[in-house]
């Protein structure tokens, strides 16, 4: 297989998990959870940060919209390498493999903190991600500058 499948499917993965994990994390969480106290705490409670009234509320929401956009950049980005020669892409490989390990870490981070959804995600991004690498790699020696 080609390094450029594995890059568009990612991207393709990525984009699916920027919907899901914008839509999840701005729903209102499961009454079974017992989370509305704390969640009404959050909205409620504003405290000055630099000249600005915040809430952590606006901390949480801030987070989770900040992912979302580098979701969309990490599916922009994979998309591009999807695009590339192998020859360009034997030269990114320090790039696609930074790109991979950042991914392996957010895999960490899901089986750790999250569910299965975002570890089913984040492991087969991951994958993708780390064989695009690898196979970008190899390009090099047959493909001189």
């Amino acid at each position: 297989m080609k390094a450029s499948v594995f890059y568009r499917t990612a991207a393709v993965l990525l984009l699916l998990f920027t919907v899901g994990h914008t839509a999840g994390f701005s729903q209102p969480p499961d009454p079974q959870w017992g989370a509305d106290a704390l969640v009404g705490s959050m909205h409620a409670l504003h405290f000055n940060v630099m000249g600005f009234n915040r809430s952590y509320w606006d901390f949480f929401t801030a987070a989770g919209f900040s992912v979302a956009v580098f979701y969309v950049f990490a599916a922009i980005l994979a998309w591009q390498l999807g695009g590339l020669t192998p020859a360009n892409l034997a030269r990114l490989r320090i790039t696609a493999w930074a790109f991979a390990v950042a991914f392996a870490a957010i895999t960490a981070l899901s089986c750790k903190y999250l569910f299965i959804i975002p570890i089913v995600f984040s492991s087969l991004i991951t994958l993708c991600l780390t064989a695009a690498a690898s196979l970008s790699g190899k390009n090099i020696s047959t493909h001189p500058s």
